[in-house]
């Protein structure tokens, strides 16, 4: 068999569509997979339905510490309307649940089959089981790459190993040792999309609300926009939506605010509340449960009648319910993280092909680059997008 001219390191979401794009070009093109099958992360994500794109996706959706415009050449050559096409085409029934976040009726199963049926249909060879022992680069220019099934040589070379979110499915920093070795700048890396963990001395009561969900909106914290979507109590702290949008932006020991009354003025609420001698546990009944409300209200004041608290303490009481400030003391690390912030610079790769300036012939795409979407298919957009720009380039 001739070598192929084109090597993809990694077989999630972008190193598969990198390839299958590629091969769709004429190329020969093998994609090597450290694990028994490809798309381990595909499979269990969007609770098993795969989100795999959102409709409302532009560059204002992700986070980089290098340009933020950098992402806006891939989205464009590959949208999310694209993809959507691709799976209509592959006769997969789909469905909106929020806020542009298209998911699968049935299964992420279906995306991972259309992958590989696409990268069969092009002429894809996926070998698994297969760890890359070294990478180095020929007199030739060719790079020429040892594993544990032999060595493969190709004139292009694409890492798509993702970063270190879920280890149990198999994240190495094997992609970040690649880009290191060839003096690719990285960005330090952490995790994203990631419920965050509180002080059980200043939070302990909110441990008997784990389960728990409140529509709030999360804010306060520079450069992050306002996030309104569900906050979930957990034994450890908080997660949900909302957190995990939030965490993205927030640094180690800030604090943010929630709003728990998204849309409504707290003091005027609490006003129109004062007629009848209600009493603030039975007011706020109207909108959250009492367990919360047990946990959230001091104990002095919940029997308290609205009318009967001073002008000062509703004041206070109102700016809390719409700017609860929290401070995390830490989050839930790789083993909970959605994805990983940081990875390769930015600034060393073409925005249009993703390929290193200075090591030319040499490719990072999807996760391993420091390109962070927010939650909601945003993330697997990247890996359509750069798995399409590197292919149609390498």
């Amino acid at each position: 068999m001739n070598d192929p001219e084109v090597l993809v390191i990694g077989g999630g979401a972008a190193g598969l569509f990198c390839a299958r794009t590629a091969a769709l070009r004429g190329l020969r093109v093998e994609l090597l997979e450290h694990s028994s099958r490809p798309g381990n992360k595909i499979l269990i994500s969007g609770g098993g339905r795969c989100n795999f794109t959102n409709t409302g996706a532009t560059a204002a959706n992700y986070i980089t510490s290098g340009s933020p415009h950098f992402v806006k050449s891939s989205l464009a050559r590959y949208s999310s309307a694209d993809f959507l096409s691709l799976v209509e085409r592959h006769g997969i029934a789909w469905h909106e649940k929020k806020l542009g976040q298209l998911f699968c009726d049935v299964s992420s199963k279906q995306i991972l089959r259309l992958l590989e049926d696409e990268c069969a249909d092009s002429g894809v060879t996926i070998t698994v089981d297969c760890q890359v022992t070294s990478v180095v680069r020929s007199p030739d220019g060719n790079w020429v790459v040892t594993t544990s099934l032999g060595v493969k040589t190709a004139r292009s070379l694409v890492i798509a190993t993702g970063g270190l979110s879920f280890p149990k499915l198999g994240a190495t920093p094997f992609g970040y040792h690649i880009a290191k070795q060839f003096g690719v700048p990285l960005v330090p890396t952490r995790p994203g999309l990631v419920p965050l963990t509180l002080s059980q001395t200043a939070y302990g009561a909110f441990i008997a609300l784990s389960g728990l969900s409140v529509d709030c909106e999360t804010y306060g914290v520079p450069e992050a926009p306002r996030f309104r979507e569900n906050v979930l109590f957990t034994h450890r702290g908080l997660s949900g939506p909302s957190i995990l949008q939030i965490s993205n932006y927030l640094k180690h020991g800030e604090s943010f605010r929630i709003n728990l009354l998204p849309g409504v003025d707290a003091l005027e609420f609490l006003r129109s509340n004062r007629a009848g001698g209600k009493e603030l546990k039975t007011v706020l009944k109207q909108i959250f449960p009492e367990r919360f409300i047990q946990a959230w209200l001091p104990e002095e004041v919940r029997s308290r009648q609205v009318a009967q608290l001073p002008q000062k303490d509703l004041e206070l009481l109102a700016a809390r319910l719409n700017a609860w400030e929290v401070t995390p003391n830490g989050e839930e690390g790789y083993p909970k993280a959605e994805v990983t912030l940081g990875g390769v610079n930015t600034s060393v790769l073409s925005s249009k092909t993703l390929e290193c300036r200075e090591v030319p012939g040499l490719f990072f795409i999807g996760e391993v680059v420091d390109i962070t979407g927010w939650l909601g298919g945003y993330n697997f957009q990247w890996a359509w997008s750069s798995g399409y720009a590197s292919g149609q380039s390498v």
